[in-house]
């Protein structure tokens, strides 16, 4: 256990940042599978600026990688023009 203030608030921040960033991974990823479900083009272009954002919120955070994020951009958008 820790003997120190600081270090008890920081294990209490951090469960605080653990859940948050748990909680917005859980949602991204359920956004990106309700796009990829999609099946009308018009739809789905108009959902893709939402999740990308999304996926970009995460990459500022450090939640994922900058390149795993690109990835996944890179790959939603290929299958909404797949779509047309």
């Amino acid at each position: 256990m820790a003997n120190h203030k600081s270090a008890l608030k920081r294990i209490r921040s951090n469960e605080a940042k653990r859940l948050r960033n748990r909680y917005q991974h859980k949602t991204t990823r359920g956004a990106i599978k309700r796009l990829r479900d999609m099946e009308k083009a018009k739809e789905a272009s108009e959902y893709l600026p939402v999740v990308i954002s999304m996926v970009d919120k995460l990459a500022k955070n450090n939640v994922i990688h900058d390149n795993k994020a690109a990835n996944i951009k890179s790959n939603l958008t290929k299958f909404v023009a797949s779509l047309s």
